[in-house]
């Protein structure tokens, strides 16, 4: 019995494979996922590798420093964690070396005198958009030989895939 997903030889319904035990949506979707997953990882290794060795900087530390360019006034550790999707230790453990090269720097949270919120320095915020300059144009240059037609397409599927999670999401809570 062939595994291709091709017809058998005379027959008209294809034979699926061992990985398409569910609905042929299904394994779409899976091959789908799994496909933003591998392009997703190839840029993110090569950024990463170009951050390392041009700046020294490791790519949570410029995703925190990021985040902290969009929030002139700071955010605090929760709302850090939650926007970059990582628990509160790593937020912190990535504070302290950026508090460490004066990079960020933690001030009292004005709408809460107990808790504290991390912004950039001065120093962090040059840093940041040297940074920032380079890594657009990694990135521009990592996809320059996609056709701009292709870009503007994949931008928005997936804007439209992102609404719909976002929708799975709201429904679902109670």
């Amino acid at each position: 019995m062939p595994l291709t997903g091709l017809p058998e030889e005379g027959g008209e319904e294809p034979v699926l494979d061992l990985a398409s035990r569910l609905t042929k949506d299904h394994h779409q979707s899976l091959k789908l996922w799994l496909r933003m997953l591998s392009c997703t990882v190839k840029i993110e290794n090569e950024i990463r590798g170009r951050l390392r060795a041009q700046f020294g900087i490791t790519l949570p530390r410029f995703d925190l420093m990021a985040q902290l360019e969009r929030f002139p006034d700071g955010l605090r550790m929760g709302e850090l964690s939650r926007r970059m999707m990582v628990t509160g230790g790593n937020v912190t453990g990535i504070t302290d070396q950026l508090e460490q090269e004066k990079l960020v720097q933690r001030v009292p949270d004005p709408k809460d005198g107990r808790a504290y919120s991390v912004k950039l320095t001065p120093a962090g915020r040059r840093a940041f958009a040297e940074m920032a300059q380079v890594h657009e144009g990694w990135v521009a240059e990592l996809l320059e030989d996609m056709p701009v037609e292709d870009k503007g397409q994949l931008i928005e599927l997936l804007s439209r895939m992102k609404e719909h999670l976002y929708a799975r999401e709201a429904k679902d809570k109670p």
